[in-house]
This record gives structure tokens, C-alpha cells and sequence, in this order.
């Protein structure tokens, strides 16, 4: 029996054991719509094309499994932009179908066409267009394939309109075949010996485990490594929860705003064993003044990301759990392994002395302003560490990287590479339909939380409990922070004002706005959200908005030259 394209589209999600779509429905996709009246796939409607980008993103990140978005043409496809860039620094498997005007139509400027092929090619892992329906199954498997496979990555799918009108047999292939992608899952054996007898004669080593532990599940292997060898470890943001927060190995994060710990523990380490990681600029700072000291390991799926920032000595091209099982394997000697780490032992007595000289804490003055770091230390406590954090982009998302402590994967979605605001709200919404019963948390700034604020109206309609916490300020607070530091204290249009209620704004939406302007009342606010089960909550925590990110290394500068006062 044949199936129209578009009854041939949702067959072939079901069978990549898709269960949500993301989306907002338009003209030419009208045909998928229609099918999806009678399908058994939930369908989220979202408020904007941008939001459903970041939900099905939240969605990848806290499950492991592909994002999926629908949209249509024109500025429907171009409105999803932002958010598969998004995915794509962050490597996170998000696949998304974009209407298409009848193929007849395509490059004469038609109504709601658009090139979104063309404008995706940069920020997309592949991206294909679909011109006969006979092909209409196999590139939705090939899509999902690249999507999930190797370094992970958003894949675009454009569905021209008269595809999913026409008629084909259903027949989904069993496997793919594609010449040229290949990833290489097994590490070199004889580069895993090699890294192996690096660490065991280095005296300072360090691990430096990015995203790429979080997106190969490999946090298990992570931990069990670095206990074997008894190896401090430091994370970058991407990488919080790949190693848990409360282990005494933990320096916190490092780069930028990381800690004064793990920044000089890298500074002054003569083993850096990279694993998933980029050695990003918000990282690495001066890059060459990064690890100045260090033999440097690499462990990553993509070839293309090895030396190219940072110069190595070992890199090993492979699955980070795959790897890190082979690494588990070596050290069988127990005489070297004991010799090994009795001569870390003064290693760890100079980090213990720099975590006790700059250490990150709150001091709250019960009687003045709400201090925001203690709005998430207070979040940390009474949730007791189990929630599923997102954030927005800013202040908001530094201090939550320093003051909750990540005890598992997959439990922080934040926009690393390309900084998004406006990506925290929906990518929590997205998390939230992932798991109904789980308890998730947006922490936010004022200014981050009003740019995707529509798609309140898409939580309240399906009853999804998310929690928003504002950390309220007034200002865009990361920019204020660097006009102070770095512009004479000329705030150029970075005061937003108190505007608008956000209480009042909830209570719009048919979600529950609470307000907390003094420490006192902060916890009261995060119980009595907690407590709501059937709809949204905005927490409106009124900070202090003089309030900096310390540490902080000035842009170009080394890890060492810290600010941190």
C-alpha cells in the first residue's frame, strides 16, 4: 500500500524511535500536520521556530537521544538559525525538518522560500534537500545517523512540498552506507601506551575533561581513571557533570571564570591530559601561555580538533569511552602505580594550598541586597543537588557553573560556544517533557529570560513544571561587568530597568509568579516553587546589582593573571 510523503515522513520517525517533535506549523508542511492529527507522536507547539531549536536541543542533552523540530519554509526554516548554531558548538544530536516550496518553485524567489540549505551549510554537521520521495527514507536514516555518530551534531532536512504530497511505498532500510564518513571509535593502541607511561612519570598531572565526556557517557570511565591514578581534575563548562562536583579530586572549572585552583594547577602542571575538550579561547586564554610546562595528551572523536588551537604532544583520535577503557587496562604494574602517586603527594598539598587561599564562597548579610551566587547556593541546598539545571547566558550562567556542584551528567544544559541567550527557558521546557517527574530549574538573568519568554505559554499549556529563577539585576549584567572593568564605568545602554513585573508577566501566562527582594525570603520562594506541580513557576529574585564574576582572566591574558577582587 502506498503512503504520501508525508505519512512516509512520521513512519520513518517512529522508526528511529522518535516520541516528540518540536514545532510550529505553516503552509507547506500542512501535509505533516494533517498526518500528525491521527499520529501517535507527541507534538509540542512551541511559541517561536527558535524555541523549538533549543527544546528538542535541552531534550538531547538531558536524554542522549535526538532532538527532533518541525517547521516550515521561509522564516520558518530561517527563524531555527540560531538554535541549530547553537547545537552545533555544542555538538549536540538535533535533527531538523524544515519545509520546502514544491521543487518546481525552488530558486524563483516563491512565497516563503528560502535558501535554508544554503544559510545552514556553516552551522550544520550535513544537510540535505529532498527531491524525489524515493529518497525520502533514506536520508531521514542517513540524518539521524550523522546526527547521532561520531562528534555529534545538528542535521537539517528540507521537505519540498510536493514530496510530501506525493505517493511511495514504505520500505525504511536497515542500515546506511556512506562513503567518506567513517569515525574512528577505537584509540591507537600504541598512542594509549605512549600516554599511559607519559602520566605515570609526570609529577604534576592534571585532567582536563570538556563536553566530549558528557556526549560519549563516558563519565563513569572519567572517574574511575582519575581515582586509579589519584589525578586532580578540572572541567570546562561543557564538561561540569562528567566528573562529580563533590569529589575531593574536583578543582572546579578552569578558563575565564574558573577557579584559582584548577587555573593554576593547569598553569603549572607538566601532564595535561585533555579528554573531549577543544581548548577553547574562553579555556585556554593566552594560548601561548596555556600549560606552559606540560606534555600534552588529547583524547577526542574529531581529528579536526586536535592541535588545532593548542600544539600536542600525544593525541589519540577516538571515542573518549572507548579510550578511557583501554587507559583503565594499563596500569596492572602495582609497584609503578604506587610509586607513581606517592610522588603526586606534594602536587596535591600545593592545590589543596590554593583552594584554601582563594576559595569560592558567599557571604550573605542576612540584613542587605540578595547576593545572586547565594540565590544558587540556596538552590543547591534545598534541592539537595537533584535537579536538572539549565541557564541562560551571562553573569547567571557563570556564577551557577561555580556554585552548583554537578554531581552527574547530562544534568547542566548551557549554551557554551556561541554564548545564546534565550537558550536556558526552552532547553528546560525540552528537558522537562524528557522526564515530567524530575525536578528542572532555569537559572536566568533579566535580560536573558525576555528573549525567549513566549514560550511560557508553551509550558503552561502542557503543564510542564518548570522553574525559572531570575537572577534580577536590572542591568545585562556580564556586559556591565566588563564596562566597569574595561570601560571606565561608562554602562552604555546596559541598564534595562525594572521592567517588566514578572510576577504580573507569569500570572499572564497562567503560571505562578513569586518575588523574593530580601535574603529572607529566598528560601521560602524556592520551597513554595518547589512545591508546584502542574504549571510553571517564575522566580523573581530582586540581587544586587553591583555584584561581579571572580575570578575573572582579562581577554588575552594568561590563566594566572586572575582578577580576583
Amino acid at each position: 500500500m502506498k503512503k504520501t510523503g508525508a505519512e512516509i515522513f512520521l513512519e520513518s520517525l517512529i522508526k528511529e524511535g522518535v516520541d516528540t517533535i518540536f514545532g510550529y506549523p505553516g503552509g507547506v508542511v500542512l501535509p505533516i500536520y494533517d498526518a500528525l492529527y491521527k499520529s501517535p507522536l507527541r507534538h509540542i507547539l512551541v511559541r517561536h521556530e527558535q524555541g523549538a531549536v533549543h527544546m528538542a536541543d535541552g531534550y538531547a542533552r538531558a536524554t542522549g537521544r535526538p532532538g527532533v523540530v518541525l517547521v516550515t519554509s521561509g522564516p520558518g526554516a530561517t527563524n531555527t538559525v540560531t538554535g541549530i548554531a547553537t547545537a552545533y558548538m555544542d555538538s549536540v544530536p538535533v535533527v531538523v525538518f524544515t519545509g520546502q516550496v514544491p521543487t518546481t518553485l525552488i530558486g524563483n524567489d516563491a512565497f516563503q522560500e528560502a535558501d535554508i540549505v544554503g544559510i545552514t551549510r556553516p552551522c550544520t554537521k550535513h544537510n540535505f534537500l529532498v527531491k524525489d520521495i524515493n529518497d525520502l527514507t533514506r536520508i531521514i536514516k542517513e540524518a539521524f545517523y550523522i546526527a547521532t555518530t561520531g562528534r555529534p551534531g545538528p542535521v537539517l532536512v528540507d521537505l519540498p512540498k510536493d514530496v510530501l504530497s506525493a505517493e511511495a511505498e514504505f520500505a525504511y532500510p536497515e542500515g546506511v552506507n556512506i562513503p567518506g564518513y567513517q569515525p574512528t571509535y577505537k584509540g591507537h593502541a600504541g598512542q594509549i601506551t605512549r600516554a599511559m607511561e607519559l602520566i605515570l612519570t609526570s609529577k604534576r598531572p592534571v585532567i582536563y575533561a570538556g563536553g566530549g565526556v558528557v556526549s560519549s557517557n563516558a563519565a563513569v570511565e572519567l572517574t574511575q581513571l582519575a581515582r586509579k591514578l589519584d589525578i586532580p581534575v578540572t572541567t570546562t563548562l561543557m564538561g561540569l557533570g562528567g566528573f562529580p562536583g563533590t569529589d575531593p579530586l574536583f578543582m572546579g572549572m578552569l578558563g575565564m571564570h574558573g577557579t584559582y585552583a584548577a587555573n593554576m594547577a593547569v598553569t603549572n602542571t607538566d601532564c595535561l591530559i585533555a579528554v573531549g575538550a577543544r581548548f577553547d579561547d574562553r579555556v585556554a586564554g593566552n594560548i601561548d601561555e596555556f600549560a606552559p610546562y606540560a606534555k600534552i595528551i588529547h583524547i577526542d572523536i574529531d581529528p579536526t580538533s586536535i592541535s588545532k588551537n593548542v600544539a600536542v604532544d600525544i593525541p589519540i583520535v577516538g571515542d573518549v569511552k572507548s579510550v578511557l577503557r583501554e587507559f583503565l587496562k594499563l596500569p596492572r604494574a602495582a609497584t609503578g602505580l604506587k610509586a607513581f602517586k606517592k610522588g603526586v603527594t606534594d602536587w596535591h598539598g600545593q592545590i589543596s594550598e590554593w583552594r584554601r587561599t582563594h576559595t569560592l564562597t558567599v557571604k550573605q548579610d542576612m540584613k542587605g541586597r540578595i547576593k545572586p551566587q547565594y540565590v544558587i547556593e540556596r538552590i543547591y541546598k534545598i534541592t539537595g543537588g537533584d535537579a536538572v539545571i539549565s541557564t541562560e547566558v551571562g553573569q547567571n550562567q557563570m556564577w551557577t557553573s561555580q556554585f552548583f556542584r554537578f554531581a552527574s551528567p547530562r544534568t547542566l544544559l548551557t549554551s557554551g560556544g556561541l554564548g545564546t541567550m534565550g537558550y536556558g527557558f526552552p532547553a528546560a521546557i525540552g528537558a522537562q517533557v524528557a522526564f515530567p517527574d524530575k525536578t528542572v530549574i532555569d537559572i536566568a538573568g533579566d535580560g536573558s529570560i525576555q528573549m525567549n519568554i513566549q514560550e511560557m505559554a508553551t509550558a503552561v499549556q502542557e503543564k510542564l513544571p518548570v522553574k525559572v529563577a531570575i537572577l534580577n539585576n536590572r542591568f545585562l549584567g556580564m556586559v556591565r561587568q566588563w564596562q566597569e572593568f574595561f570601560y571606565d564605568k561608562r554602562y552604555s545602554y546596559t541598564c534595562i530597568g525594572n521592567r517588566p513585573d514578572f510576577v504580573k508577566l507569569a500570572e499572564a501566562y497562567g503560571a505562578v509568579g513569586l518575588r523574593a527582594t530580601k535574603p529572607s525570603e529566598v528560601d521560602g520562594v524556592i520551597k513554595k516553587a518547589l512545591k508546584v506541580k502542574d504549571r510553571p513557576v517564575l522566580m523573581d529574585f530582586v540581587v544586587d546589582a553591583a555584584e561581579n564574576v571572580y575570578p575573572m582572566v582579562p581577554s588575552g591574558q594568561p590563566l594566572s593573571k586572575m582578577l580576583l577582587v
